[in-house]
């Protein structure tokens, strides 16, 4: 499975999370220490919020490390709010359109999970996904697949209620017609002013997820991996949250979608 980072709180350099620290992103896409694929190889994406309402988006098929646009990239770009994934594929091609973060308008998306035997399945999903929304469908991941349903779904009024709701269909199509383990999922997605993030699993195996405040920053990192080696003091969200950071705050409610069943 995939590997990312975000941020939020006072303009920093991208790279102060993804190339910089001991255990950055870079690093975690050929050596990850806490998920399932120690290489994530597979492509990355960044996206940043700056003077525009709409992030910036870079994405491609390229492994992070080998990348130096990107390197050039993040030691240029200064940003209050970014996402940032690297990629380890669960059964779809290696393209640029597969590569997290998934941009729509104001909202951006990133996932690290999946969803069992979604193949099987993923027309039976892509029927979910509003029309209003389909032609944002330009890959072919689950990822993608959720992120849109979400926005069918009310993101804009109801970040939480929204994910609530298609993560409970997508695991509904994965219980009915796929395979165990049902659903994965740790996911951050932001409106450009507030960062939000889940873990969630269908089992006791949620993928990792930590976040921690810097008063050297002055923000919070939330990622998937501590970003140095000797910091002991990243907090672990805790397996079936729901979380939404805005400046140094922080809340944290219990994130439990409720599965129907499909006839």
């Amino acid at each position: 499975m995939c590997r990312w980072a975000a941020y939020i709180g006072q303009p920093i350099f991208l790279e102060d999370i993804v190339s910089r620290p001991g255990h950055s992103l870079v690093h975690q896409s050929v050596s990850a220490m806490r998920g399932h694929t120690p290489v994530n190889g597979d492509g990355f994406g960044l996206c940043w919020y700056g003077e525009r309402e709409e992030p910036g988006l870079y994405r491609d098929t390229m492994p992070a490390w080998s990348d130096p646009n990107l390197k050039s990239l993040v030691g240029q770009v200064k940003s209050g709010l970014f996402m940032a994934h690297v990629r380890a594929s669960t059964g779809t091609a290696t393209s640029r359109n597969n590569c997290h973060p998934f941009a729509v308008g104001r909202w951006s998306f990133m996932h690290n999970g999946q969803f069992g035997g979604y193949t099987d399945w993923r027309r039976s999903a892509e029927m979910i996904i509003p029309d209003a929304f389909y032609a944002h469908r330009k890959g072919a991941t689950d990822s993608e697949a959720l992120f849109l349903i979400a926005l069918g779904h009310g993101l804009d009024r109801d970040p939480k209620g929204a994910m609530n709701r298609a993560v409970a269909e997508m695991e509904a199509l994965a219980r009915a017609r796929g395979t165990l383990p049902h659903v994965r999922v740790t996911a951050a997605f932001s409106d450009g002013n507030r960062l939000y993030a889940l873990r969630y699993a269908s089992d006791d195996a949620a993928p990792t997820l930590f976040h921690r405040w810097s008063d050297t920053r002055g923000g919070r990192a939330v990622v998937s991996e501590p970003l140095e080696p000797d910091e002991c003091d990243w907090l672990e969200v805790p397996q079936g949250s729901f979380c939404v950071f805005e400046g140094d705050a922080v809340s944290m409610t219990p994130f439990a979608p409720a599965v129907a069943a499909v006839a």
